[in-house]
């Protein structure tokens, strides 16, 4: 039976193959098992309402169920200006989630990190941003109360006493309106009556009927008279 020699080169080098392909697969499934253990992708952050309190829920659906520390950070124009809580989650196939209670702004900014060693040490990419609508409405202000009256307004103007007389016009302070029939000329005649406080009218029909009961007075003198001269004859 023949026995066929290889070359030493040859089996130099077929080694050499086999190793560098060794390497390549080890390689390439420590990639693959690293990528399946654990990655940033498979975490999600949400903001949320339970009832009139706001909360932050951060999902963790890596199957391997690799710890991870979740660390959440309130966040103001690209800094962080408080930590709000820090969490441990082993992920699972339909998801883990864990809850920070967090009363939230409106438009608020936060900061998820993870950190899974030696998989993972980074932030949920982007930073997670509450809605715009809080989760407890605005309570209307309440009315204002009226004022109550001071005791100045209260006492200002004290009560009349039962049996006081009314003040009179003169002592009211007030001032009478002016009298304008002063003012005007009285006819000829009137000046006794306009001083008397009468008017001109009463004066003018007073003397009307003066001359009225002269006029029928000498009537009735010439009528008798004139009878008299009569009966004579």
């Amino acid at each position: 039976m023949a026995v066929l020699s290889l070359p030493r080169r040859t089996v130099s080098r077929s080694v050499r193959a086999l190793g560098v392909v060794s390497a390549s697969a080890a390689l390439t499934l420590g990639i693959a098992g690293s990528a399946a253990a654990c990655n940033i992708n498979e975490f999600s952050a949400e903001a949320k309402c339970v009832g009139d309190n706001g909360v932050i829920t951060v999902t963790d659906v890596d199957p391997a169920g690799v710890p991870a520390t979740v660390t959440v950070f309130l966040q103001n124009n690209g800094a962080d200006i408080q930590k709000i809580g820090e969490q441990v989650v082993k992920g699972s196939r339909k998801g883990t989630t864990i809850t920070f209670e967090e009363d939230w702004k409106p438009n608020a900014e936060y900061r998820i990190h993870v950190k899974a060693t030696p998989y993972v040490d980074e932030d949920i990419k982007p930073n997670l941003t509450t809605p715009a609508t809080p989760c407890k409405g605005e309570e209307e202000p309440p009315a204002p109360e009226e004022p109550a009256p001071t005791p100045s307004q209260s006492s200002s103007t004290p009560a009349e006493e039962p049996g006081t007389p009314a003040p009179s016009a003169s002592e009211s302070g007030s001032t009478p309106p002016a009298d304008t029939s002063g003012n005007v000329p009285s006819p000829a005649g009137e000046s006794n009556l306009a001083e008397t406080g009468a008017g001109s009218n009463t004066g003018l029909i007073a003397g009307v009927a003066a001359a009225l009961v002269a006029v029928g007075g000498g009537a009735i003198f010439f009528g008798m008279r004139r009878r008299g001269t009569n009966s004579e004859r």
